[in-house]
C-alpha cells in the first residue's frame, strides 16, 4: 500500500515567514525519496540578450510561494494531497559555457523520475528540458506563453540563447509541429520575415490583442483544438504579462496579458496531457514588492495543480 503524500509545512504551527523556502513550503525530494511531481530550479541566465538577473529567479519564486495554500478552488483540487509533490532543489549549470550548461540541464532533468515544473532561469533552459521530455514521450505539443517568438536563428552568431530555443527544438525534432502555439505575442519585430519564418516552423500565434478581443474562453477552445490529445509541454516566459503585472523581467514589452488572463487560460487546460512545464525569466532585481515573483509562484502552482489532476486519472 502506498503511503499518503507528505504535504507542506502547517502554517498554523509554523508561520509562513519562518523556515526554509522550498516551493510552497513542500518537502525536499531527498526527504520523501520519490515524487509524482517535482519543482526544480535552474538558476541560469547566460543566454539573455538584454537585462541579466534571472539566475536569481528560482530563489525569488520560492520565497514568494510561501503564501500559497493547499487547496486550489479554481481547479477544485488539493494537489499536495492528491499526489506527492516535492522541491527537487536546483540544477547547477555552468554560467560561463552555454553548451555545457544545456547538456547538464538535460542530463539532470532526465534523471529526475517525476513530472517537472521548472523555475528559471532564462528561456535558454527550455531546449534541454524539451529534449528530456521528448526522450520519454516522443515529440510533444508546445504551448508557449511569451511576449516574444523565441524562434530566431542566432544572436551575434550564437545558436543557443534565450531567443532561439524553439527553433532549435523544431530542428531537433523534439516538438510536434502540428501542435505548436504562441500566446501573448506583441511588440516590435525585426521585420515581417520573423513572422514568416515562425509560421514555416509550424507555430500558430495568439497575440495579446487577440486575447483581449476574443476573450479567454474562445482562446482556450482554439488552443485545446490545436493540442488535441498529444502530450503537452507548457513554457511560460513571465514577460507574457504586462509590465504592470510583471516588471521584474529581462525584456519587458507593453500591452501584455494580465495575471488573471494567464491563470484562467492555464486552468482551461484541465484534462490535457501535460507532461512538463517551465516558468522562466523572473529577474527579481527589477521587481517591486515581489509583484513578478508572486505572479510566477501562482503560475507554477497552477501548473503543479494541472499535473496533480491528471496523475490519478
Amino acid at each position: 500500500m502506498s503511503r499518503a503524500p507528505i504535504g507542506p509545512v502547517d502554517s498554523s504551527r509554523v508561520p509562513r515567514f519562518a523556515g526554509p523556502a522550498t516551493f510552497a513550503r513542500l518537502p525536499r525530494l531527498d526527504e520523501v525519496g520519490t515524487a509524482d511531481v517535482a519543482v526544480v530550479g535552474v538558476p541560469f541566465d547566460s543566454g539573455v540578450s538584454y537585462r541579466p538577473g534571472a539566475r536569481f529567479g528560482p530563489s525569488a519564486v520560492r520565497e514568494a510561494s510561501r503564501l500559497l495554500r493547499p487547496y486550489h478552488p479554481g481547479l477544485d483540487v488539493s494537489p499536495f494531497e492528491r499526489v506527492q509533490v516535492a522541491d527537487a532543489g536546483d540544477i547547477a549549470a555552468n554560467p560561463f559555457d552555454i553548451g555545457e550548461a544545456i547538456e547538464s540541464i538535460e542530463a539532470a532533468a532526465s534523471g529526475i523520475e517525476a513530472r517537472l515544473v521548472t523555475i528559471g532561469g532564462d528561456h535558454t533552459i527550455a531546449l534541454p528540458l524539451l529534449r528530456a521530455v521528448a526522450r520519454r514521450h516522443g515529440p510533444v505539443a508546445l504551448l508557449h506563453f511569451d511576449a516574444h517568438l523565441d524562434t530566431w536563428d542566432t544572436y551575434f552568431g550564437a545558436e543557443y540563447t534565450h531567443g532561439t530555443p524553439f527553433r532549435r527544438a523544431v530542428e531537433e525534432g523534439v516538438l510536434d509541429t502540428e501542435a505548436l502555439s504562441h500566446v501573448g505575442i506583441r511588440g516590435p519585430l525585426y521585420g515581417p520575415r520573423d513572422l514568416e519564418e515562425d509560421r514555416r516552423l509550424g507555430f500558430g500565434v495568439v497575440t495579446a490583442a487577440d486575447v483581449l478581443r476574443r476573450g479567454v474562453d474562445e482562446v482556450i477552445d482554439a488552443l485545446r483544438q490545436r493540442i488535441g490529445d498529444r502530450p503537452l509541454y507548457v513554457s511560460v516566459d513571465i514577460d507574457v504579462l504586462d509590465p504592470a503585472h510583471a516588471p521584474g523581467t529581462g525584456t519587458p514589452e507593453a500591452g501584455g496579458l494580465t495575471s488573471r488572463e494567464l491563470l484562467e487560460i492555464l486552468r482551461g487546460l484541465a484534462g490535457c496531457r501535460l507532461v512538463g512545464a517551465d516558468v522562466v525569466e523572473v529577474a527579481p532585481a527589477y521587481d517591486h514588492a515581489e509583484i513578478t515573483s508572486v505572479a510566477a509562484s501562482h503560475v507554477a502552482y497552477d501548473l503543479v495543480s494541472l499535473l496533480a489532476l491528471q496523475e490519478k486519472e
